[in-house]
């Protein structure tokens, strides 16, 4: 059996290739505005703007920054052959900016009044990964 391969029929785990300089600038303490600047496409660096911003009371940005995060994340999913379901695994760390980017979408949306947006999204994270879903909400 190989891993992630689901025996009774569903999606294989999608897993992100790993693009370790968002993550490793991050980490070093550069600023997630730099760090999307030159790295457009890392959902973690938009997820880091988003939980920033909220952390601030500022939720629309917040917002704006975790929608831009979940949508270069799906791009990336689907690029990986993910077909708009199955396991996206928060064990596997590059899959952890979108689903960070999910969770500040879902957060924000809250925050706004957007209700349904909201629970779509809590939703979407408890069936990509309970494990992102228990450390997350």
């Amino acid at each position: 059996m190989m891993p992630g391969e689901d025996l009774l029929g569903g999606p294989p785990e999608t897993l992100l290739p790993d693009d370790p300089a968002p993550r490793e600038a991050l980490s070093s303490g550069v600023d997630p505005a730099t760090v999307a600047a030159s790295n457009p496409t890392s959902s973690l660096a938009w997820a880091e703007l988003a939980d920033r911003a909220f952390e601030a009371g500022d939720v629309v940005t917040s917002y704006a920054f975790a929608r831009t995060g979940y949508h270069r994340g799906l791009d990336q999913l689907r690029r990986a052959g993910w077909k708009g379901h199955g396991p996206i695994p928060w064990e596997h760390e590059p899959n952890r900016g979108f689903l960070r980017a999910l969770r500040a979408l879902g957060r924000a949306a809250e925050g706004i009044g957007e209700t349904e947006e909201a629970e779509r999204c809590t939703q979407f994270l408890r069936d990509s990964s309970p494990a992102a879903a228990d450390e997350l909400l």
